[in-house]
């Protein structure tokens, strides 16, 4: 056996005996005698090593020229530009390609952009050489060489449609059917050019999970156009990663299109007993509380805006505070609510409050999920007794939320919640007697075992212990005396 063939032998490459021999000879001939052909050999073997890749995985930036097996998932546009000191326009067509160990896009110029879109198909394996760049999504090959390879296969599903499972970074062209979770409103920013650009976003889910979709500039409209609960198709979308998620994008090639079809989101909630301070989780359950929406102004000047709710599963209820856009969702009591992204955070005294802020979704459905906590038997969303309290849904009535004290003082001006809870019809009087959990309109009352909504104009503070009495309607009290206890008359 010749030295040629001993090396080649212990390559691990798809280059042909024969090629490599006529690599080996050429080598020889370049050095004019100063190596050998076992040298040379071994030359060419190295560069070969160099260049193959076990796997789309293992290309990086950086890389000298790379070999790979892949096949063609997705062909995009040839797109034509103009080269400096040239008269003739370049070529250019963006190709998706995958493995078993990933994806990537690779770039192919001229005469061979011009034979990928006569000649190329979704599905057809390649064999591609190129370098490795930092390209706009990720890792990028600029391609040398590009050829089909009928007798490889590569074990990649080819998809028409994507579900949200399927969705991985640096794929282009995806179609992916959904349901509108959430829609946001319409944002303006300055781009570096000095133009103004226009973004918004839509929260869409499906059976396998959801994702957060981007909309840029002219489809940015479609966000105040669809509404919660319409089944789309999001059409020629491309995924980006942001803060560590996968996000689905569109731009002036994609659209988003209300399709007739009922698709199933199953949401994957936390149970909301099982919190923990510094989470980023979703919940769901049945609304047993719903304030009015609060404004106030920032250190910055700009006027903000919130509103407090609170959720109950068959494991606990807490508190929810809705920021910005999110404060305008139409949820109201008695709703099954799927909320996502909510930030565990510390409360009112020290008890855990979940804040749904920009990245968050708040979705009201129709029918909570067959079994899911914070529903019946029948799957429907619970209706909040008259008391709104902490204690709502709850067989013995203690408290999962927050709780508040209560000393002789309140005793003695009639304030106990057994009184309290005795006056539950609509249009009663009532007094009642708890501690500030919430200040501003309305304010909220606790004593420990329920809590009170109550509309006043009094200047209360957090922590305030007061008395109140007026006329109680469907668990809410329109206040005609307020005494605080633990200061003087506001």
């Amino acid at each position: 056996m010749g030295v040629i063939r001993e090396v080649y032998d212990d390559l691990d490459t798809d280059v042909e005996f024969e090629e490599f021999e006529a690599a080996v000879n050429d080598k020889v001939e370049q050095m004019g005698g100063l190596a050998d052909e076992e040298t040379a050999a071994m030359l060419i073997a190295h560069e070969l090593r160099d260049e193959e890749v076990h796997g789309i995985a293992d290309i990086e930036p950086g890389m000298e020229d790379v070999k790979f097996l892949a096949k063609v998932v997705s062909i995009g546009e040839v797109r034509t530009f103009e080269r400096d000191g040239e008269d003739e326009d370049g070529r250019v067509v963006n190709i998706e390609v995958a493995d078993e160990t990933g994806r990537i896009r690779v770039s192919l110029w001229d005469e061979m952009a011009a034979g990928a879109k006569e000649n190329l198909e979704v599905g057809t394996v390649l064999r591609i050489g190129g370098r490795p760049k930092d390209g706009y999504n990720g890792v990028e090959v600029s391609a040398s060489k590009v050829e089909e390879d009928l007798d490889a296969e590569v074990d990649v599903q080819v998809l028409d449609t994507y579900r949200v499972e399927d969705l991985a970074l640096g794929l282009s062209d995806v179609n992916l059917e959904g349901k509108i979770l959430d829609a946001g409103t319409v944002r303006t920013f300055d781009r570096d050019d000095g133009t103004e650009g226009r973004v918004s976003n839509l929260s869409v889910g499906d059976p396998t999970g959801r994702v957060r979709v981007t909309l840029w500039d002219e489809r940015a409209d479609l966000a105040e156009e669809l509404e919660p609960g319409q089944s789309v198709e999001v059409v020629d979308g491309y995924v980006r990663e942001r803060d560590g998620s996968l996000e689905l994008h569109v731009g002036s090639r994609g659209a988003v299109e209300v399709i007739d079809e009922d698709i199933e989101y199953v949401p994957e909630t936390t149970d909301i007993g099982s919190l923990e301070l510094g989470q980023t989780v979703d919940i769901a359950g049945g609304v047993i509380e719903a304030d009015g929406k609060r404004t106030f102004d920032r250190d910055d000047g700009s006027e903000g805006q919130v509103r407090n709710i609170r959720v109950k599963d068959g494991t606990g209820d807490i508190r929810v505070a809705l920021w910005g856009e999110k404060a305008d969702a139409d949820v109201d009591l008695a709703d099954y609510v799927v909320i996502t992204d909510v930030e565990i955070k510390e409360g009112w005294q020290e008890d855990l409050e979940a804040s749904a802020g920009w990245r968050s979704s708040v979705t009201v459905m129709d029918e909570a999920p067959e079994g899911a906590a914070g529903t019946d038997a029948g799957g429907s969303a619970p209706s909040p007794p008259s008391d709104q309290g902490l204690g709502a849904f709850s067989g013995d009535g203690s408290s999962g939320g927050s709780s508040g004290s209560s000393d002789g003082t309140s005793a003695a001006n009639g304030g106990s919640s057994s009184d309290a809870s005795a006056a539950e019809s609509a249009g009663e009087e009532v007094e009642f007697t708890g501690t500030v959990v919430q200040a501003g309109t309305p304010v909220i009352l606790d004593d420990g075992t329920q809590t009170k909504t109550v509309d006043t104009d009094a200047d209360l503070g957090l922590g305030d212990e007061v008395t109140v009495s007026g006329t109680e309607t469907d668990g809410r009290i329109s206040a005609e005396t307020v005494e605080v206890h633990t200061g003087a008359q506001r």
